[in-house]
């Protein structure tokens, strides 16, 4: 029985934990271990990739009463508070929420004064892209002559909206997404743990509509849990996701190749028919089928394992390269104006029937 959400119970406690960042966590542990800290560290990323854990992670090695380590002893009363978010010296504010130069300033008010119990007065700030022009330069003014007991951890999914003045004085740290392969090998470990059974290819679906995340792919898999009454099925996760069949995908892919229309319109009504459906998943699962056909046709030597290398194969052998190519770009534009189309079953209908329409004009 799961007690604890997936995502909060397994959160890394160390850096060896983190998945999928060993660029930032060699370079926070070579710093650390040879004691060169910098004042303010800026972790920018999409959702879910680990910055808040990395930072929250690095301010238990500032505070650790071992001393400024890297790899926090977890037991100390001073690592085992800022993991349950009550140490007084550990300030985490969400920035979305508090957008006010009068927000800023109150919080900044008492950078001044030592810490209480730690090392140092550390602020996470979380979401920082979303602070006014005037609360940025109030963070400015701290950030250009910080005193030595206080530490920044900043946070973002949108580095570009971050004034160049405060970029230039912080550490910067960019997160990677994280692959499918360490996603599907992280849930495989956590449900081996929590003794949950799950059928084969389940975990692949799970880690793919992760897109990259491993808080939502740990909430994808709770979800699953959930509505499988405490197992993870292939039907549970299709109706979840929205997952057409998966014959479908390639199915769509020879009806391309053969110029048919009808039966594409036909597959199309076929997978309306199920019920609820992910138009723009089957669109990126259409356009990873043609990029293995490519690597096929290109680079033979590479192919991956895939159930459906013989059709793959096939594909390859009768297929035009320019035509290959040319789904490929009109389905990726079709992916981007989705949202623009009166509903999404229409923009895939459009963008398929546009890429045979260019075939026939080439």
């Amino acid at each position: 029985m799961i007690n604890t959400v997936l995502a909060t119970k397994w959160r890394p406690k160390n850096f060896s934990d983190v998945v999928g960042q060993t660029h930032v966590v060699t370079a926070l542990t070579n710093g650390l271990s040879l004691g060169r800290i910098h004042h303010s560290y800026l972790f920018a990323g999409i959702r879910g990739i680990g910055k808040t854990t990395i930072a929250r992670i690095l301010a238990k090695c500032f505070s650790c009463k071992i001393g400024i380590v890297s790899i926090p002893c977890g037991n100390c009363n001073h690592c085992l508070e800022i993991s349950q978010g009550k140490f007084i010296d550990f300030i985490e504010v969400d920035a979305a929420s508090r957008t006010k130069v009068e927000d800023m300033r109150d919080l900044l008010d008492n950078v001044q004064y030592a810490p209480v119990s730690g090392r140092f007065k550390i602020y996470l700030i979380d979401e920082i892209h979303m602070l006014s022009r005037h609360s940025f330069n109030a963070l400015l003014k701290t950030l250009e002559e910080p005193p030595k007991h206080v530490k920044f951890l900043l946070a973002t999914t949108d580095p570009h909206k971050i004034p160049a003045t405060i970029l230039s004085r912080c550490m910067k740290f960019y997160l990677k997404t994280i692959s499918v392969v360490q996603i599907y090998e992280k849930i495989y470990h956590i449900l081996k743990k929590e003794k949950v059974i799950s059928e084969p290819g389940t975990l692949e679906l799970l880690s793919r509509a992760a897109d990259g995340s491993m808080r939502d792919a740990l909430s994808l898999t709770e979800q699953a849990i959930a509505i499988g009454n405490g197992q993870i099925t292939n039907n549970t996760l299709k109706n979840m996701l929205g997952i057409s069949d998966s014959e479908y995908p390639i199915n769509i892919i020879e009806a391309l190749v053969e110029g048919n229309a009808n039966k594409i319109m036909n597959l199309l009504n076929q997978i309306e028919s199920i019920g609820y459906i992910d138009w723009d998943l089957l669109l990126v699962d259409v356009l990873r089928l043609l990029h293995a056909v490519f690597m096929i046709q290109l680079l033979p030597k590479s192919q991956n394992e895939n159930k459906y290398n013989i059709r793959l194969n096939k594909l390859a052998n009768i297929a035009s390269p320019n035509d290959l190519q040319l789904y490929y770009q009109i389905i990726l534009m079709g992916r981007k104006d989705l949202p623009n189309a009166p509903n999404y079953r229409m923009g895939v209908d459009v963008t398929l029937l546009r890429a045979l329409a260019f075939r026939f004009e080439n």
